[in-house]
């Protein structure tokens, strides 16, 4: 797995996500039992497989993030 984002943010990781699962890659949430017990405090990450990662950053940069 290859992180390819990362915030203390849940709206905006949660976003990124569903951003990469629309256009079909696999992605996962990483840290949230952490972030849960400090939220904005804690930093998300979002991962996908390494051979997607070049993908998701595109989709991600696309984006504007």
């Amino acid at each position: 797995m290859v992180v390819v984002a990362e915030g203390a943010e849940p709206v905006r990781i949660q976003f990124l996500a569903a951003l990469l699962r629309d256009a079909g890659v696999e992605a996962v949430l990483l840290d949230q039992q952490l972030a849960a017990l400090g939220p904005g405090v804690f930093p998300q990450r979002l991962a996908v497989r390494g051979e997607d990662a070049a993908r998701a950053r595109r989709i991600l940069a696309d984006a504007g993030q």
